[in-house]
């Protein structure tokens, strides 16, 4: 094991690339000596993204059977794959769904005692214990060498709830429903736009769509059993996702206390604006990479409280963005288990308190 502290990104999709962007900006700061990454085909399409990561201070590693495609097309990897992971401290997978568990299975299970620490994101359920930055950090144990960072809309559900119904980390919630507006892609995707509004089925009986169940697993790691439930719908946009959420307390809440909860959270941003167009257009502006880090962002005008225990209303998900500050936070925790803390700090600039 290598005394340096190297992280390792695999993917450079919508999430791995802003990270890779974000960790070599941070680098010094966050006490990383080297950061690399892996990426899968060699398109030219993508030479001005792996340039510009390269540029930014970043190793790029391929697989060995693709070294000179990578040359062909202008690049130069310095690691094979396998030889980036095996000298990694720490990993995290960005690929795409499914791919980070047939990963572990072929890779990070026989580095585990090499490496401290692997990561996947949103979509590989089962991976390792489930977290977000700010939720269950004190269910996160030494010995959890596998950390599935929850998806964007599973940031968004879960601090709503603790900002509204964790109470001196006591349940409060008697019943919470989410409606999951999805963008249709991202806009650096050209794949998967629909034409029209497109439902999503409830393939979980208990709780209709895996967003709820990933929220459930993510408070179980608490000891904490929700009774939540999710719908999705997809829009034909490629600005935000947004969702639409119910929640009744056992105890009551005024309108002017469920503002200032929100207000006093850190990792919650608020805003006057109705439009995902407008707080898309100011993450592009203000965000880091374009994106807002914050796990919600909540339309102030939209909320509503209802026999004085439940808070109606609608926010927006900072999709990647809030899996982006989780991903570090667990990144840290792996490097420097007892001051990732502090280490953090540096990135609170990138935190908005409105939108």
């Amino acid at each position: 094991m290598s005394d340096r502290n190297i992280v390792h990104v695999v993917g450079t999709g919508t999430i791995g690339e802003p990270l890779i962007g974000l960790i070599c900006d941070a680098k010094q700061d966050l006490g990383i000596d080297e950061i690399t990454f892996y990426k899968h085909s060699a398109n030219p399409l993508d030479r001005p993204k792996i340039k510009g990561l390269i540029k930014r201070g970043a190793n790029l590693a391929v697989a060995h059977e693709k070294l000179n495609d990578f040359q062909e097309i202008g690049v130069e990897p310095v690691y094979n794959a396998e030889e980036a992971i095996k000298r990694a401290s720490v990993i995290i997978d960005c690929t795409p769904k499914g791919t980070g568990l047939m990963n572990k299975e072929k890779y990070y299970n026989k580095y585990k005692n090499r490496v401290k620490g692997f990561m996947a994101q949103g979509s590989e359920f089962g991976f390792g214990k489930m977290y977000a930055l700010g939720i269950n950090d004190e269910a996160i144990k030494k010995e959890d060498k596998f950390i599935h960072i929850v998806s964007c809309n599973t940031h968004n559900m879960a601090v709503l709830v603790n900002t509204l119904a964790i109470k001196n980390k006591k349940n409060v919630l008697k019943e919470g429903k989410f409606l999951c507006i999805r963008r249709a892609n991202d806009i650096s995707q050209v794949k998967s736009f629909i034409p029209s509004p497109e439902v999503g089925i409830h393939n979980d009986k208990q709780m209709g769509t895996h967003h709820a169940r990933d929220i459930y697993h993510l408070y179980n790691t608490l000891g904490i059993k929700l009774n939540v439930f999710s719908s999705a719908l997809k829009l034909n946009t490629q600005y935000m996702h947004s969702i639409w959420y119910d929640l009744k307390l056992n105890d009551k809440i005024s309108l002017d206390e469920v503002i200032t909860k929100f207000k006093d959270n850190p990792r919650v941003a608020v805003t006057q604006k109705k439009s995902a167009n407008l707080v898309f257009s100011f993450g592009r502006d203000h965000g880091h990479y374009g994106r807002i880090l914050d796990q919600t962002v909540i339309v102030l005008p939209s909320i509503h409280v209802l026999n004085e225990n439940e808070i109606i209303g609608f926010c927006f998900t900072p999709q990647d963005g809030n899996s982006l500050l989780s991903s570090i936070a667990a990144t840290e925790r792996f490097l420097y288990p007892n001051s990732y803390e502090d280490k953090l700090k540096c990135l609170g600039a990138f935190l908005l308190q409105e939108v």
